[in-house]
């Protein structure tokens, strides 16, 4: 959903966006710290960014706590975004990646606004909206309109262009896209999107699964499962991670709810690893989305 952007005044930065450029083979190992301090204030980007893979080595504990408040900030008047992880203008060392989670972006679109065709490579795409509708097309020929209760996926593989604007010209569109490093690179591209049970509560719903697997949920080339869950105050629940070596990253779209004794808040994120299972609170009516996938990238 950004563009490859190519100037810095930091040279840190410079090596950070000349590294995007190479293949997943160059990834050593995932980031994660305990509990970060907030970010340093950072200038408005004046060009959006399409950064890819990342060639970051940095130690990893058992969990990392990463505060709404302290992710990103950027307005582009049209695009209000906040970034998780190092992404276009916005650069943290300790923030580059979850395991093979890349990118979680919290976006806000003007009416009519978006992104024209750019392109993207070797690279599992997950949109999911929140509010409002999405429209999509790309070099395959897909076309879709997508709201919430729906998911979108696109496995770039090989190479795809596309572009992606609010459908509305009257409402603003909320949603997450979230990237995903593949377990194979050059795949065919392709493009799917679903509806799920949005009126579910008190239980998990799978909308990902991997490819290779039998499951419910949209297909991607990588052994990791997403889950969304609206929940009830007072639900709780015990979450079996799926695969050795698997984490869990747990993203809280709104409410109040407990991993273990962690307390999150809306817009929370809290990564777990090196645990078999976690227990699930909700401290208030909740909804929440789950994403369970390899550590080793």
């Amino acid at each position: 959903m950004y563009m490859h952007v190519l100037t810095s005044n930091s040279m840190k930065r410079k090596a950070f966006i000349k590294s995007l450029a190479v293949s997943a083979a160059g990834i050593a190992a995932s980031p994660a710290l305990a509990v970060e301090s907030r970010p340093k204030k950072e200038s408005v980007p004046q060009i959006v960014g399409f950064n890819h893979l990342p060639v970051k080595e940095i130690k990893t504990m058992k969990t990392v706590l990463h505060l709404a408040d302290s992710r990103s900030n950027v307005d582009h008047g049209w695009l209000k975004a906040r970034h998780t992880f190092s992404f276009a203008n916005y650069y943290n060392p300790e923030r580059i990646h979850f395991g093979v989670l890349r990118v979680l972006n919290d976006d806000q679109i003007a009416g009519g606004m978006g992104f024209g065709m750019h392109p993207h490579d070797n690279m599992e795409i997950i949109t999911i909206p929140l509010s409002g509708t999405i429209e999509h097309k790309d070099s395959m020929g897909s076309h879709g309109i997508i709201q919430a209760g729906e998911v979108q996926v696109m496995s770039a593989g090989t190479g795809v262009t596309h572009s992606e604007f609010n459908h509305n010209k009257d409402e603003l569109l909320k949603l997450l896209q979230i990237w995903v490093i593949p377990q194979k690179h050059a795949v065919t591209p392709r493009y799917d999107q679903a509806t799920y049970d949005a009126t579910k509560t008190n239980e998990f719903v799978q909308v990902v699964s991997p490819f290779d697997q039998d499951e419910a949920g949209l297909k991607i080339h990588q052994n990791a499962r997403f889950y969304l869950g609206n929940l009830t105050e007072g639900f709780g629940a015990e979450y079996n991670i799926k695969a050795e070596g698997n984490g869990l990253y747990v993203f809280v779209i709104d409410g109040n709810i407990t991993v273990d004794s962690q307390k999150l808040s809306t817009r929370d994120g809290y990564g777990i690893w090196d645990t078999e299972s976690v227990y699930i609170t909700a401290d208030s009516n909740a909804k929440v989305l789950l994403m369970d996938l390899p550590m080793a990238v």
